[in-house]
């Protein structure tokens, strides 16, 4: 191979020479004496035999002095350029000539110049650039190890024209054999690279074993080649004159002739020893025919899991699946009518998933229904391994589920019979009726029969269930429920015991609706009603505050005893003494205003006698003002003589 820069010395590459300058070369052509004052500097040591103006036109042309000679010279170079091979045929135009030849080659710079020049360093040589880039392990190979005489070419020797060969980079070539010893000693041609690499020699990765009378399949392509290319009478590795047409001719026989005449690959394939043919692939050996097939997953058990000790010849007992199989289930299974046996649950296809469906449940002593159809086998049957249990109790619903009302229902009538409320169709709506509801200490009456159960059972009734609807209520009374609109008014009232329990709100109202106050019996009351104050509704006496149309917030206990606290005096005042209000109650009573109970012969100084018995009021009191814009009877002053009523002609006849 071609790889190198020159292998010696050139020529001088100086700027062109100015035209005076040249002229004086010329001239100094013809006068001999002026000659050592026109080169630029002496040559190197390798062409210091060129030296002397006398010797120009060595190197140069005549009358141009940048046009050079090299390569007429150094024809080993110029050969290579020309056939395109090496290094210099890649960084020099042939048409250029030798004009390219002082980019990297100096001349007249001295004796000890050296005139090779390595871009960037020789160590650091890009080898790529000479067409043969080195690879995998000839990359960390020395430029020494390969560039030496003893590896040239015969015919590249005497081209060469550098005096020590092993200086140059010149004639090495790029066959395998030219550097290495072949092993094969040419039984397989020169070109190592058809089967081997640079990465690594013992790695035949490109030999194409496919190609050969013997192609290698399975776990073949693993063996190295040693393993069968042993080595011959001669030491050396055997390529050739190999047996191959049978197993046994590589491989001992493990079952030591029992299934003779039968050839291993009856049974076997290059896939691995281990690896048994069944009647699934083509082979001489079908499973099928035999006492018992292999099907589903036992068609991947590997033969010794079955015929330990690779006896084939012994009986197996398989007619049932523990004959090979433990029982996974610890024997909860063994009570069955078939003693438990895999298959009622199990297909050879799978241990997972169990064919024991809805159908097989059905059979059991809890058959799956409603919502308990479509729950997961391992909800209920945790998965545990072997550990898994599979005969559990459900005597209770609480066996399984947690209780939600957390222990509400625990004690009699229902301990925790969850189907006394629910059923397995689903949680809600709860079969809980209201007929049942009577059973309970509560009864449901009037509106309490159309109130929805949440409302009454619900969360954070108590602290005891903050997050859980409350359905037990040792306290029983309107206010768990009610809030008291009246403020504790009526606690006195409410806490008087009736028939063994406190009257509560009760006493005053009833279940069939808030605004039934039948029972409150305002005769026990220090302000009993009679008369016309029965008809008179609550709100006209117990005002309830700022306008308010309900009762609720009003003050039951500010509403007065007194007449005047309701009623307007109509009198204006006129029977007021001394800013002392004589009651109404004194002339009135509750059952009719008219006619007033008034004693007028007790209470006045003109008693009514005969006549004047059956005078209306007005006829004697007559006396209207206007206050306020109303009138207003005054009753005093008014006179007692008879001529003020009765006129002077009265008062003439009883003269």
């Amino acid at each position: 191979m071609d790889v190198t820069h020159e292998d010696r010395p050139d020529f001088l590459a100086r700027p062109a020479l100015p035209l005076v300058l040249l002229l004086a070369v010329v001239s100094a052509l013809v006068t001999p004496p002026a000659r050592a004052q026109i080169s630029p500097g002496p040559l190197s040591k390798a062409h210091s035999s060129l030296n002397g103006a006398t010797n120009c036109t060595a190197c140069h042309k005549l009358g141009a002095f940048r046009t050079y000679k090299c390569l007429e010279c150094h024809t080993e170079i110029a050969s290579r350029i020309s056939l395109g091979r090496g290094f210099h045929a890649r960084v020099v135009q042939k048409s250029s000539g030798s004009q390219e030849c002082s980019t990297c080659h100096s001349e007249h710079n001295g004796e000890n110049f050296n005139l090779i020049r390595w871009e960037p360093s020789l160590e650091r040589f890009d080898h790529a650039k000479t067409g043969w880039p080195l690879q995998g392990k000839h990359a960390s190979t020395s430029c020494q190890q390969c560039h030496t005489a003893a590896r040239m070419a015969e015919s590249e020797r005497a081209g060469i024209r550098m005096k020590d060969l092993n200086k140059s980079f010149l004639g090495i070539s790029n066959a395998c054999v030219a550097c290495h010893q072949d092993p094969h000693q040419g039984r397989f041609g020169k070109k190592c690279e058809q089967c081997h690499s640079t990465n690594d020699w013992k790695v035949v990765g490109k030999f194409d074993h496919s190609k050969t009378r013997y192609p290698l399949t399975g776990a073949h392509v693993q063996v190295t080649c040693a393993k069968c290319h042993t080595a011959g009478a001669d030491g050396l590795p055997r390529w050739t004159g190999l047996k191959f047409g049978r197993c046994a001719d590589c491989h001992a026989d493990p079952h030591q002739g029992k299934f003779a005449p039968k050839p291993c690959e009856s049974c076997h394939t290059t896939s691995g020893w281990r690896t048994v043919s069944t009647g699934l692939v083509q082979t001489n050996f079908d499973h099928s025919k035999t006492k018992y097939p292999l099907l589903g997953e036992h068609i991947s058990v590997h033969c010794s899991a079955c015929h330990t000790g690779g006896d084939f010849n012994k009986p197996l007992a398989f007619n049932k699946c523990t004959d090979c199989h433990l029982d996974p289930h610890r024997g909860q299974f063994k009570g069955r009518a078939d003693k438990g046996e895999c298959s009622s649950c199990h297909t050879v296809d799978g241990f997972k998933p169990s064919n024991f469906g809805l159908k097989e449940h059905a059979a059991t002593a809890y058959p799956l229904e409603g919502k308990h159809s479509a729950v997961g086998c391992e909800k209920c049957h945790i998965p545990a391994g072997v550990a898994t249990v599979y005969k559990l109790k459900f005597a209770s619903c609480t066996d399984c589920h947690k209780d939600e009302h957390r222990g509400q229902f625990a004690v009699a009538p229902h301990l925790n019979h969850c189907q006394d409320c629910h059923t397995v169709q689903g949680f809600r709506p709860s079969t809980f009726t209201l007929v049942m509801h009577r059973t309970t200490r509560f009864s449901l009456a009037g509106a309490h029969l159309a109130t929805p159960c949440g409302d009454c059972h619900k969360p954070g009734i108590t602290a005891q269930f903050k997050d859980i609807a409350q359905y037990r209520f040792e306290d029983r009374s309107c206010a768990v429920c009610h809030r008291d609109p009246h403020k504790g008014q009526f606690r006195d009232r409410m806490s008087r015991v009736s028939g063994g329990k406190q009257a509560g709100c009760e006493a005053c109202h009833s279940v069939a609706t808030w605004g039934d106050l039948s029972r409150f019996d305002h005769s026990t009351t220090r302000f009993p009603l009679l008369g016309s104050h029965r008809a008179v509704s609550c709100d006209a006496c117990h005002k309830p505050p700022n306008l308010e149309v309900k009762l609720a917030n009003a003050d039951f206990h500010a509403a007065p005893s007194a007449c005047e606290g309701c009623h307007a005096d109509v009198h204006a005042g006129q029977f007021s003494e001394s800013r002392k209000v004589i009651g109404c109650a004194s002339c009135h009573n509750s059952a009719k205003w008219k006619p007033s109970i008034f004693d007028h012969d007790k209470r006045t100084a003109f008693p009514l006698q005969g006549e004047h018995r059956n005078v209306s009021c007005d006829g004697c009191h007559k006396n209207l003002k206007v206050i306020n814009d109303k009138r207003v009877l005054f009753y005093k002053p008014t006179p007692k003589e008879c001529s003020a009523c009765h006129g002077p002609e009265i008062k003439k006849s009883r003269v």
